[in-house]
């Protein structure tokens, strides 16, 4: 009989491992610098999860270097994710679920990145509350934050809070792992934790709750903020307040080993005068926050609103774009049922806010299905126009944007 309670050295029980095993493969994803699959994994499933379990419980177990990846930026720049091969994942997973059990209710409550039970929009909704208070905002940006987190520091950080010597073991061999580049060069990593493992979320928020959160909460709590991950905004009240926040943040974060990036760290006024010239909007996870004029019972008053972003936007475009619908040769039904998923995805984030003023991009998407008409069909732009809208009258809800757009 299996006993998947049963442990050896380490408190880590198989069936930690199972558990674990189900979670990271309902997130998917592909495999490490192993090369092993998850159909691979699976022909033999058994033994291997119980070969890693049993190198966990014994303390023999060492992950390999992740595997670099490089991706696009919305801003034209590119991000670094490093890759753990499958059974690193399944391993830190394990790591993680006794960690956060211990870590997260100790976090702040204006913290929403990663985090159970939180999501970006409770991070916007909160921004847009308070901004129609506050006049100013600091947006901050901490330049190659997971690339730059101090290691001897962020472990400290997790002891204070978990004593446990079998996690501290596996995160401090997690983070010394190194990285495999694509041409096969192998580096170790001095600092920060690689963007891409199971595990380097739930390290960035311990870090940022003991650089950021607790500092704000024993030294500033009287100034509000949302963060989400490394996506901090502070609210003030008066240009001066802004100034001087934003030079003690500088210096708390300078303490830290972090930098600000001196760009795209910003001070933006929302309402009011100012003595220099700031930006009036900023750009907060895919919404753009800008002021209006509202008509109110009191009369027409400046309110502060989060829009779909532009790069946002531009982003939908280009995924769009790289699938290249117009020179599919299938129905009309395959064709939604190949963009439904993406465009649910994106009006369900997008929409959730000012969802009116999304119709240009609703818009330019209908575009491109009847770009797809005329190529399917052979048809110039008016009789295009016309087959396509017979079809919406038969089937309104065939794309799932038609509700917010009709052809």
């Amino acid at each position: 009989m299996i006993d998947y309670y049963e442990t050896k050295s380490q408190p880590i029980t198989r069936l930690m491992v199972w558990e674990a095993y189900h979670v990271v493969k309902a997130n998917k994803g592909s495999g490490g610098v192993d090369k092993m699959t998850w159909e691979e994994l699976d022909k033999n499933r058994s033994q291997h999860l119980y070969k890693l379990w049993n190198r966990l419980t014994s303390g023999s177990y060492f992950p390999f270097p992740v595997r670099e990846v490089e991706i696009k930026k919305k801003d034209g720049g590119i991000r670094k994710l490093g890759i753990p091969t499958i059974l690193d994942r399944i391993a830190q997973q394990v790591v993680r679920v006794h960690l956060e059990a211990i870590v997260e209710p100790l976090f702040h409550e204006h913290s929403y990145g990663y985090r159970i039970e939180r999501n970006p929009h409770q991070a916007i909704a909160r921004a847009n509350y308070l901004c129609n208070y506050y006049g100013w905002v600091i947006d901050l940006d901490i330049k190659g934050f997971f690339d730059n987190i101090d290691q001897k520091m962020l472990m400290q950080a997790v002891e204070h809070y978990c004593k446990d010597k079998w996690v501290l073991m596996y995160i401090k061999r997690w983070l010394q792992a190194g990285t495999v580049a694509k041409d096969g060069t192998k580096t170790d990593r001095l600092s920060g934790t690689p963007q891409g493992g199971v595990i380097s979320p739930l390290l960035a928020n311990i870090y940022l709750h003991v650089v950021f959160d607790q500092w704000m909460k024993i030294y500033h709590p009287e100034k509000p903020f949302e963060r989400f991950a490394d996506d901090v905004i502070i609210h003030c009240r008066s240009e001066k307040q802004a100034k001087f926040m934003l030079g003690q943040i500088q210096q708390r974060m300078g303490s830290c080993k972090l930098t600000l990036h001196p760009v795209k760290t910003k001070i933006i006024c929302l309402k009011g005068s100012s003595t220099q010239a700031y930006p009036r909007t900023f750009d907060y996870l895919g919404y753009t926050f800008r002021p209006f004029w509202s008509k109110t019972k009191k009369g027409f008053q400046l309110m502060i609103a989060p829009v779909m972003s532009k790069k946002a936007r531009s982003a939908v475009l280009e995924t769009l774009r790289d699938m290249q619908i117009h020179k599919k040769r299938i129905k009309i039904e395959e064709l939604a049922r190949k963009l439904n998923p993406i465009l649910r995805g994106k009006i369900n984030y997008y929409c959730k806010f000012m969802p009116k003023e999304t119709r240009h991009l609703w818009y330019m998407v209908n575009q491109r299905i009847l770009k797809w008409v005329k190529w399917q069909k052979g048809l110039n732009l008016k009789k295009a126009i016309k087959w396509l809208r017979t079809k919406w009258k038969e089937n309104p809800n065939l794309f799932v944007h038609w509700e917010l757009a009709r052809p």
